[in-house]
């Protein structure tokens, strides 16, 4: 193997690592908010929120990396592929990070409101969509296609969870209105969560592309023309 071809890979599993840091980053400010949202803690929202600067400084960081790489090294096939990925990845990280934000401010919201229980669907939703999220980078480091689809295959289950929750809400809405405004903060929060586990869906499906070349987004395997006659 020559300098070049031993450089690139060295600078691969640099950006392997950072992706694996960005991930680290995401899950952790998704897990502070919702704690943040549970505990009505204020300072805990306020970590979150500071601590987005760092989220999206690392992925310029990525993204840069990236352009450098294909510039110096001109990576072909799977090569490419991983770098074409750890751009999307790296995108939907940063994202994750805005929806830990987004969840942190309605936690701050919430302190100065009527106090509300979160409904256990909620916290249901959370341990799923941080899950989804941490196995969707797993399946990424090890480059396994079909945990790449299991993890797709979940998205459904938390999309039922966040319609159940704008049921119960606007349950409780109606049988109380002063709790209309915490109430919305909770299916604000409900709708960060399912856009996590949306994110980590994307993951999952830029996995089996790295892995197979082989797109599956809006189900493109169903739509796919039989090799058969």
């Amino acid at each position: 193997m020559d300098h070049g071809s031993i450089h690139l890979r060295e600078q691969l599993e640099q950006l392997s690592e950072m992706i694996l840091r960005l991930g680290g980053l995401a899950e952790q400010a998704i897990g502070k908010s919702v704690c943040a949202l549970v505990d009505r803690d204020s300072s805990l929202a306020r970590e979150v929120i500071a601590g987005d600067t760092r989220v999206d400084a690392l992925e310029l960081e990525i993204d840069d990396l990236c352009m450098e790489i294909l510039a110096r090294h001109q990576p072909m096939a799977r090569d490419l592929r991983f770098l074409t990925a750890a751009m999307k990845i790296a995108n939907d990280l940063e994202r994750v990070g805005d929806h830990a934000v987004n969840i942190a401010q309605s936690a701050e919201r919430m302190i100065a409101a009527r106090p509300i229980i979160p409904e256990p669907e909620l916290l249901e939703m959370a341990r799923q969509a941080r899950t989804m999220l941490a196995d969707a980078l797993d399946a990424f480091v090890r480059g396994d296609a079909q945990a790449g689809r299991a993890i797709c295959r979940r998205d459904d289950g938390v999309d039922a969870l966040h319609q159940s929750m704008f049921r119960i809400l606007l349950t409780h809405m109606m049988e109380d209105p002063h709790i209309i405004g915490a109430a919305m903060e909770l299916f604000l929060v409900s709708r960060n969560l399912e856009r996590v586990a949306d994110l980590a869906t994307n993951i999952g499906e830029d996995v089996v592309f790295l892995v197979e070349g082989k797109s599956i987004k809006h189900h493109a395997e169903e739509h796919a023309p039989s090799d058969r006659a």
